[in-house]
């Protein structure tokens, strides 16, 4: 899987070439563009602590960050019809250049004059002549500083509410684009999405926006959770979701993928064990997200608190204070550089895996314990540095073992033979998730430790922890439903994506369960992944009364318009329809055509 590569900082000119034959030319190398950079790393803020960007720009520039995402929304910028105040974002410009750093600019959201009622987020838009006004005010005021422009933020999300949400979309990005090309035809204007919802993108190609954008950016912040509880092959799958869309729509599947938002949420006060995590999944988060191919990573967000329940996204405190994701941060910068180079994967002995990196210094291997697996070890014949996620170096001597755990240690100086072997992986698929492709179904079996072939029980929250617990009915592994969560799911499920993925899947999906009680009635019914969100979300749809009695029954839903792209990290759930009173032993999907 190769990773998508931006152009070079500097272009050679006829006069470079002329240096290079001739050994003398009195004109200077051009300059590439310094709205762009092939660098990799990059960090956000949301709207709380925006206006602290004089304090915290040189810090994240310090420790590596060449990407930033921050702008003031529409209604400040242009408060009412006719006036403009551009106070904010002409000092945030400002501060930018001072860092060195470069901006990718979100369009939203509405003035309040323009939306449908009102507010902000509301639409669909009064009057279209408004919001090709804002974007062409923005663009001719700084398109020579900035050179990507997405439109909105997670429309597709909370942040927006309207008749169609995919064909109101499309009508923005028309308009944003055609405007923006005609101002500056270099400038690069993005689709944005909430989660990874490559659903929604295929709509709003189909509603219009075909051709009509030069790269796309996602949130996944679900993909990421589902990290904690070992779904690492859902967050590696998204690029290669993303790319297949792309080519069944007839689009360049090689359009540039970011990450404009991703991240994980600690205690405001110092917590060293959720501290250490933060660091943890923010390594993963960018360590794997170069892995499968995005062009540049945004962690969300620099400095907390934000969204209150005493928890916060920051690499930095409300204090100022860092914590030890930062540090996680740097060290990954100083080790992999600017430009990550991801070179192949390894399995290596005792349960461990790694991803080879070239950095400036020469090939490092990522590495920590494969997924679902307790714990791993590893020795090598050779004495190898071992540096730890938060940048402590140490030998490890040729033949001791080193204990891997969840946390990404970076192997340097490894035996040739391990190096080449993981550039011979660089093109194979990922072996954790097992090869479906060709399966005449796919299962798992519940209670105790869930046995899956081609199905993933999925968690993304801690909540869920406690939704199911696992039971024995006459020597018989089950589940029992213990309660649901707010969505009135209690079980989430993701499917091998070589098995089922994009496109209007027919499946058959049966489940086999059995009464907790047979003197109590028991109902369950489905919500699955289309393209169009996740059909009958929180109420399910065709319900299945469970009969009485004290043998496993079993049930089959037959399903048209399965889009299983991983969206919220699941493709499945089951739906609980009244009080907690039934086990289940077994799910399987299969495909009807």
């Amino acid at each position: 899987m190769m990773m998508h590569r931006t152009p070079p900082i500097y272009r050679l000119t006829f006069c470079a070439v002329a240096v290079a034959a001739l050994g003398a030319c009195s004109q200077p190398e051009e300059p590439a563009d310094p709205r762009d950079s092939d660098v990799f790393w990059g960090m956000g803020t949301g709207a709380e602590w925006r206006h602290e960007f004089p304090r915290f720009h040189p810090i994240v520039k310090e420790a590596g960050v060449d990407w930033s995402r921050g702008f003031a929304e529409w209604k400040t910028i242009q408060p009412e019809p006719g006036v403009w105040d551009w106070e904010f974002t002409d000092r945030l410009i400002e501060s930018l250049r001072e860092n060195d750093l470069r901006n990718v600019v979100s369009w939203a959201y509405f003035a309040n004059f323009a939306s449908a009622d009102g507010g902000t987020r509301n639409g669909p838009i009064k009057d279209m002549q408004l919001w090709r006004d804002f974007v062409r005010a923005t663009v001719e005021r700084y398109h020579d500083d900035i050179k990507y422009w997405h439109v909105w933020n997670e429309f597709n999300g909370g942040f927006y509410s309207g008749e169609d949400r995919p064909q109101e979309y499309a009508d923005l990005l028309v308009e944003a684009h055609a405007i923006a090309k005609e101002i500056d035809p270099t400038l690069q204007v993005g689709i944005n999405t909430a989660s990874t919802d490559v659903g929604f993108i295929h709509e709003v190609i189909q509603d219009g926006g075909a051709g009509k954008f030069d790269f796309i950016s996602v949130h996944p912040y679900e993909n990421l959770a589902a990290l904690k509880y070992g779904d690492q092959m859902g967050y590696l799958t998204v690029v290669d979701s993303i790319r297949e869309m792309l080519e069944a729509n007839g689009e360049d599947p090689d359009t540039p993928i970011w990450i404009t938002e991703i991240g994980a949420q600690t205690p405001v006060e110092p917590d060293a064990e959720a501290d250490r995590y933060q660091a943890e999944i923010l390594a993963k988060a960018y360590l794997l997200a170069a892995v499968q191919g995005f062009d540049r990573v945004l962690w969300f967000e620099i400095r907390g608190p934000t969204y209150g329940k005493d928890t916060d996204y920051g690499v930095l405190r409300e204090d100022w204070t860092e914590r030890p994701s930062l540090d996680a941060f740097r060290t990954m910068v100083k080790l992999l550089g600017p430009t990550p180079d991801y070179q192949g994967w390894l399995d290596l002995e005792r349960d461990g895996h790694g991803f080879r990196f070239d950095g400036p210094e020469g090939p490092v291997v990522a590495a920590w314990v494969a997924p679902n697996r307790e714990d791993g070890a590893v020795s090598f014949d050779q004495d190898v540095e071992v540096v730890s996620l938060l940048g402590e170096p140490r030998t490890l001597p040729a033949g001791e073992t080193l204990s891997l755990g969840d946390e990404p240690v970076y192997l340097l100086g490894l035996p040739e033979g391990l190096l080449a072997t993981a550039q011979a992986n660089q093109d194979q698929p990922f072996p954790w998730d097992g090869d479906y492709a060709d399966a005449e179904e796919i299962r798992i079996a519940l209670g105790g430790e869930p046995q899956g072939e081609g199905i993933r029980k999925i968690y993304l929250r801690t909540d869920h922890e406690g939704r199911t617990e696992p039971a024995t009915v006459n020597g018989t592994d089950a589940l029992k439903v213990v309660s649901s969560d707010k969505d009135n799911n209690f079980a989430y499920f993701r499917a091998n994506k070589d098995y089922v993925g994009l496109g209007d899947n027919e499946l058959d999906i049966t489940v086999v369960a059995r009464r907790a009680d047979s003197g109590q009635p028991a109902k369950m019914a489905i919500t699955y992944e289309t393209s169009e969100g996740y059909q009958d979300f929180k109420e399910g749809g065709e319900s299945w009364e469970i009969p009485a009695g004290d043998g496993w029954q079993e049930h089959t839903w037959s399903v048209d318009g399965a889009y299983f792209a991983n969206k919220w990290g699941w493709n499945l759930g089951l739906i609980n329809q009244g009080e907690p009173g039934f086990l289940i032993k077994e799910v399987r999907i299969k495909k009807r055509d």
